[in-house]
């Protein structure tokens, strides 16, 4: 099933702005050709482009993380998009650093974001491109670890792996999942 809609995670304002917690706000900003508007009935800053001659909305939630599905229901419901038509972008504390994958279904990994994305939308049925920013070694430090900027080192291999995703973006939006998760896959 081909994308209609890629929503990139994060928090609004200048203060999250290069947390690593903003990884999917990041993915939207390098693949947006012009800049998004605030649209109130969808929570979130909104978009479009073309991709192939393929219309994709792109999403940025302003209700902060764990409100993200609101946002992405709203528009979702407003254009009929189907959750398998839907890419979400978002940080993973599983995967180092540079490291970016790609994901059919499946649960929220105690991610905020997902969660609520998951209770709005009744599914958990949705694309996720997962963009590796580490973990700090301690549950107890999550939160704060996600809301604190990367070292350069790390923010360079982040954004490295989003460059990386962003080589597939044709690939994913007509829906050809199974290649791009072979080669996302296996880099290291």
């Amino acid at each position: 099933m081909t994308l209609k809609l890629i929503v990139g995670l994060g928090n609004p304002g200048p203060e999250y702005t290069e947390t690593r917690h903003n990884a999917g706000f990041w993915f939207i900003d390098e693949i947006a050709s012009t800049p998004l508007s605030y649209q109130s009935k969808f929570k979130g800053l909104v978009g479009e482009m073309v991709q192939d001659g393929r219309k994709v909305y792109l999403l940025k939630p302003e209700t902060f993380m764990n409100k993200s599905g609101e946002s992405v229901l709203a528009l979702a419901h407003f254009y009929k998009i189907l959750p398998e038509e839907i890419l979400v972008v978002h940080d993973e504390l599983d995967l180092p650093p540079g490291a970016v994958k790609l994901k059919q279904g499946g649960g929220h990994g105690g991610h905020n974001g997902l969660k609520s994305i998951i209770s709005c939308l009744g599914s958990n049925n949705f694309n996720r491109l997962r963009i590796g920013v580490g973990h700090p070694g301690d549950a107890k430090l999550v939160a704060n670890y996600v809301l604190k900027k990367a070292s350069g080192a790390d923010q360079k291999l982040m954004e490295d792996a989003i460059w990386e995703a962003r080589r597939h973006l044709s690939a994913m939006v007509a829906g050809d999942f199974e290649p791009v998760m072979n080669e996302l896959h296996r880099k290291k």
